[in-house]
């Protein structure tokens, strides 16, 4: 479809969100005749979620911002067994206290987003699923599902071919997932169920067994899987996970990570992870040469606005230039705490760069150090075996750690 009556499609579609749908017509004609509501589930492995959910988050806050109703489900359940979709390993299980205390704080983040005010939505599956009873499960659910079809999904097959062990744990999670679904068109009159591509087969599954089991009318949409033009996987670095909570991860160090997008990707990103009229975006992708660097500042800005409120994305934004433009040491910079009778002894700089987070391995940092990318206190370091210790501290009592020009972390003893 070119055009869209519902104002929820059409934003999604300009913005580049739309990968797949069950019915576009039939979606948009509901959409356009009232509050429909829809949901995305995420499981709770973590304490926080990361830049690769951001796509999932804006669909939730697109779907309120025209005039609908989000429900965030929280895989307090689903969590206990593990989506075994792209992974070639079970994941580590969880106690119930940690899953929750993982949904806790993950809900942080969601209110960023998310008006929970105004009818958002944040749900547990736990809440029905650990009331389940096994033979009644089987019975009212298990015949809707063939372990023939069960075997093509690519949750199930990669695997497989693989060689890699599916636990039969793993095997029910897409039953799972698809109880979610009948469940939440149940409680709360949901009829869209929303993901990545690589959720497809889990959320038609769902779809059909509501179909099946009471006749709902439901519908499936997922967006691209997306990577950086370079082919990176979206909310990772060398040095971790992008962490949506600002205690894993400043708000300085996320304003950098939308900083150092590819050129190519800004355009492609101003339109799913801010919220600037899309004139003001084409403006931007517009710019040429050195000027594109004024154009990832605004989505860097923009983005961590969204997140972090604008104070925060200023003061980022204002670090950055303070740092880089004018050669000052900004106290406002990342800052990891060590032990002073370590530096005191003797530190050695490839295991100091390692703590900071900006280089994975002390082999890396070697790697590193030939290649002239890393420095302490902004002179090149040129020794694999260099030792850090209290004479490297700088007026301000801090060691400056830096990989390339734009990523740098205080080094500060305690």
């Amino acid at each position: 479809m070119t055009t869209f009556r519902s104002d929820f499609l059409r934003v999604l579609n300009e913005r580049g969100y739309i990968h797949q749908c069950s019915d576009l017509e039939r979606l948009d004609a509901k959409a356009s005749e009232g509050p429909i509501t829809a949901y995305i589930g995420f499981d709770a492995t973590a304490s926080s979620l990361h830049a690769g959910h951001l796509l999932s988050i804006m669909m939730l806050r697109t779907l309120q911002r025209t005039g609908h109703k989000p429900i965030a489900l929280m895989g307090g359940g689903t969590t206990k067994i593990g989506d075994p979709s792209g992974k070639d390993e079970a994941r580590k299980m969880l106690t119930d206290a940690q899953i929750n205390e993982n949904i806790a704080s993950i809900r942080k983040v969601f209110a960023q987003f998310l008006d929970f005010g105004a009818g958002a939505i944040m749900e547990n599956n736990a809440a029905w699923l650990d009331e389940l009873k096994y033979i009644p499960l089987l019975r009212e659910v298990g015949p809707h599902f063939t372990i023939n079809r069960m075997l093509t999904f690519d949750s199930v097959k990669l695997r497989l071919e693989r060689e890699q062990p599916l636990t039969f744990l793993e095997f029910n999670y897409m039953i799972l997932q698809a109880y979610d679904f009948v469940e939440l068109n149940k409680r709360h009159g949901c009829v869209l169920q929303m993901g990545g591509s690589d959720q497809w087969g889990n959320i038609v599954n769902g779809m059909e067994l509501g179909r099946r089991m009471h006749g709902a009318d439901l519908f499936a949409l997922t967006t691209p899987l997306l990577t950086t033009s370079s082919g990176a996987k979206m909310g990772k670095t060398a040095g971790g996970a992008v962490w949506l909570d600002a205690a894993l991860l400043s708000p300085y160090e996320y304003w950098q990570y939308w900083r150092n997008s590819g050129d190519a990707d800004v355009e492609r990103f101003l339109k799913l992870f801010t919220e600037l009229p899309l004139d003001e975006i084409a403006r931007l992708a517009a710019l040429q040469g050195q000027e594109i660097n004024l154009a990832k500042e605004v989505l860097a800005t923009e983005a961590t606005a969204l997140l972090h409120g604008r104070a925060a994305a200023e003061e980022a934004k204002a670090t950055a230039r303070t740092t880089f433009e004018e050669g000052a040491l900004s106290t406002n910079l990342p800052t990891i705490e060590i032990a002073g009778a370590e530096l005191k002894a003797g530190l050695a700089a490839n295991s100091a760069f390692v703590s900071a987070g900006l280089v994975p391995s002390t082999s890396e940092a070697r790697r590193q150090i030939k290649g002239g990318g890393l420095k302490v206190n902004d002179a090149t370091v040129t020794d694999e075996k260099l030792v850090l210790t209290e004479s490297d501290l700088t007026s301000e009592g801090v060691i400056k750690l830096s990989m390339g020009k734009k990523k740098h972390v205080l080094l500060r003893p305690v």
